[in-house]
């Protein structure tokens, strides 16, 4: 058992201001995680179109990510939270998935010629319909292994940046982890638009293959430079896992019940990525079609009775010119990631920060001291993270109404690139929203313990309040990081299986056979989709901006008749937290003035 002032000494160590250096070791997982995303948002939906599936049949294929997401995140997050594994609770299942994930794509881009040779081992010919039918039927089963496998790593990742970042950086963390997902977009993005097999022709003799093979590579790499360089909490400080959570019945069980208790402002956000995901996935997975389709009319026009080879040539070149509208999109959104938050009241980190320890040098300076960063002095007063998120669901869903307006590659280019804006608040603010909150509340959890403890060891009544107290820890404990960003996933992914059967409706109405002319069906569902972020919007509205910090949380504890510990009472006794004093603490943080 870890003695009482080593677990006291882990928790202060843990809750330090942490260098811009830490926080972009701690995040740079989930870029290789995002370059592995672009190549299947870019090329996923064209590969699968070069196979042979039919654009409706393809929509419902697409389900297979909102399915996943909805199951395995919150699984996953069950499954990490009651990990004791000693070298920490979500790297195992990072380690895990990136494996998964780098193998899927990889059986994925050769399904043409794994399937192939098998069935031809037995006398099968390649251009058979029977053996086409067998691609496609492989290929779409390796579609769904590959997003169980993401959402795996995906789930382990997210909960390990909200544990591993102090209380107080919730929100500069997820910030970092937005713009390194921004970095990963436009590295994924920029391989997409390059003639890849001319360059690297030893990794595959297709575009496709040769971005799995560079997708497989990153991700691993920024997997291993995390899990080595990233200390991560020892979950056995936390006591025995939950027992009987690993069945199928008790994993429902658990997500009913703690979506029915999430804190309110976790339940707005929900609520507002459950509408906003409606419009967000067709943008997603169907921009570089999108695009596609605007290119390549004229050259139907101009001569419709084109070959199948060189309706598969125009077809490629028109992907290549929807994945530079992608790249376009990523670079905006990468530029909104750097520049937006200095410009952004920290108002989330300034509700956490309240926990951190005053006592770390040069960090923590009095509210009343006149001594400022010259980033302070860029922050709108007023403009909220809450605000910034809400405007731009707005012009999310004006840049989707001129969809189905828009017939030029470069107009429609640049609304694309326009809601980068919207993809680089939907990156950072639920997120940090969440991520503050399961912070407060974990710190809130651990002064209870320390109250509780100090209570038992000197009060004879103690052991009565530790008990009543162990009763609010339970209910604390059965709701941590991983659950409960499960949840958030659930709030993302159900939407999408939504716009998926609607987007295979309208698919089906609208479409036209491949190689004719004014197909604009995606513009419909883009535009359709605009409709449901404008509602996501409001719901925005309703989230709040003023939190109360920790310590107020563990001051209604103690007019309770709870005891502080030496380090709570030290911790309460400081000033009130101010927005000022998280200011200075994010802008040294990003300053890179404190050593890793």
């Amino acid at each position: 058992m870890t003695p009482a002032g080593g677990h006291d000494d882990s928790e202060e160590e843990a809750q330090r201001t942490k260098s811009v250096w830490y926080l972009i070791l701690l995040t740079i997982s989930i870029g290789g995680l995002q370059i592995a995303w672009s190549v299947e948002l870019s090329n996923g939906s064209p590969y699968l179109l070069s196979l042979g599936l039919s654009k409706s049949l393809m929509a419902l294929v697409w389900i297979a990510g909102p399915l996943t997401g909805t199951l395995v995140q919150p699984y996953i997050g069950m499954l990490s939270d009651n990990c004791r594994i000693r070298w920490g609770k979500r790297k195992p299942f990072m380690v895990g998935g990136a494996i998964a994930t780098a193998l899927s794509l990889m059986f994925l881009s050769w399904t043409r010629e794994i399937v192939g040779g098998f069935l031809g081992v037995f006398g099968a010919d390649p251009e058979s319909d029977g053996v086409k039918v067998s691609i496609i039927v492989v290929a779409v089963a390796w579609v769904y292994i590959l997003d169980v496998a993401i959402n795996t790593v995906q789930a382990a990742i997210r909960a390990f940046i909200v544990d591993c970042a102090p209380t107080h950086q919730q929100e500069a963390a997820n910030s970092m982890a937005s713009r390194i997902v921004g970095f990963g977009n436009i590295l994924g993005y920029c391989a997409g638009y390059v003639d890849l097999p001319r360059y690297v022709g030893w990794l595959g003799d297709t575009q496709f293959k040769v971005l799995c093979a560079i997708a497989s590579i990153s991700l691993c790499l920024t997997i291993f430079v995390s899990v080595v360089l990233v200390h991560e909490r020892d979950p056995n400080l936390d006591g025995p896992a939950a027992k009987g959570q690993a069945g199928i019945m008790a994993f429902f069980h658990t997500i009913f019940t703690s979506i029915k208790r999430l804190p309110p402002q976790i339940r707005k956000v929900c609520t507002v990525q459950f509408c906003a995901w409606v419009g967000f996935f067709p943008m997603l997975f169907y921009t570089s079609s999108y695009i596609g389709e605007i290119y390549i009319e004229p050259f139907l026009e101009a001569n419709p009775h084109m070959t199948p080879k060189e309706l598969d040539r125009l077809y490629e070149e028109a992907t290549r010119v929807g994945t530079f509208a992608l790249l376009i999109f990523a670079i905006c959104s990468l530029a909104t990631n750097v520049l937006l938050p200095f410009f952004i009241a920290p108002t989330y980190d300034s509700a956490a920060i309240g926990n951190a320890p005053a006592e770390v040098p040069g960090v923590f300076i009095h509210p009343e001291s006149p001594k400022k960063s010259w980033l302070d002095c860029l922050v709108i007063s007023g403009f909220t993270l809450r605000r910034a998120w809400m405007l731009s669901h707005i012009l999310f869903s004006g840049a989707m109404f001129c969809t189905v307006l828009v017939r030029s590659v470069e107009a429609a280019t640049a609304l694309i690139g326009l809601v980068g804006i919207t993809w680089a608040l939907t990156l950072w603010a639920p997120w940090a929203i969440i991520s503050a909150e399961i912070s407060r509340r974990d710190a809130v959890a651990r002064l209870r313990k320390q109250q509780m403890e100090a209570h038992a060891r000197g009060d004879p009544s103690g052991p009565n309040a530790l008990l009543d107290g162990e009763s609010a820890l339970q209910d604390e404990d059965s709701d941590k990081a991983g659950v409960i960003l499960g949840i958030h996933n659930m709030a993302i992914a159900s939407p999408q299986i939504l716009a998926t059967i609607g987007s295979s409706i309208i698919f089906k109405i609208f479409q036209k056979p491949r190689g004719v002319p004014g197909d604009h069906s995606i513009a419909v569902v883009l535009a359709l989709g605009g409709i449901f972020t404008l509602i996501a919007a409001w719901f925005v509205h309703l989230i709040k901006d003023d939190l109360p910090p920790v310590e107020a949380l563990v001051g209604n504890e103690e007019e309770e008749g709870l005891l502080a510990t030496d380090n709570s009472k030290k911790s309460m006794d400081e000033p009130r937290t101010s927005m000022s004093r998280a200011g200075i603490a994010r802008s040294t943080s990003f300053g890179a003035g404190l050593e890793y």
